[in-house]
């Protein structure tokens, strides 16, 4: 006789992910970006971007579907305010060329993602989500 408690384990497991799925795909906020940057010495370009938060790990996610390209950061407090709800991309320009500087995703922020000192300068770009 089999034990069915494998099946049942399976099965929970199974739900358990489809349901995370499902919680952080509702929870991504959709960023039209109007020009080409770079991210990581990666050249992205312009267009729809989807920024998404997994709460479990706390990591927040941006891709471009047509471009299959994600880029993840380990989210932490930052200035916003803890009741904050934007999605805010902040960029540099130097010439012709912009570079992701942080990621704002509601109270948390990945900053200085560009790997430059600002001194308190304000982001050349701003892309709000919707």
């Amino acid at each position: 006789m089999r034990s069915i408690l494998p099946k049942f384990v399976l099965a929970s497991a199974i739900a358990a992910m489809a349901a995370l799925t499902t919680s952080n795909a509702l929870a991504d906020t959709k960023v039209n970006v109007p020009f080409s940057f770079t991210v990581n010495g990666k050249v992205c370009p312009a267009g729809s971007y989807s920024i998404g938060h997994n709460e479990t790990t706390g990591v927040v996610t941006l891709r471009n579907e047509s471009w299959q390209r994600n880029f993840a950061w380990l989210m932490s407090s930052g200035d916003p305010a803890p009741t904050d709800g934007r999605v805010i991309l902040r960029f540099d320009k130097e010439g012709d060329n912009y570079t992701l500087e942080s990621v704002q995703y509601r109270s948390l922020i990945a900053a200085q993602l560009d790997g430059k000192k600002h001194n308190n300068e304000a982001p050349t770009r701003v892309v709000m989500g919707r």
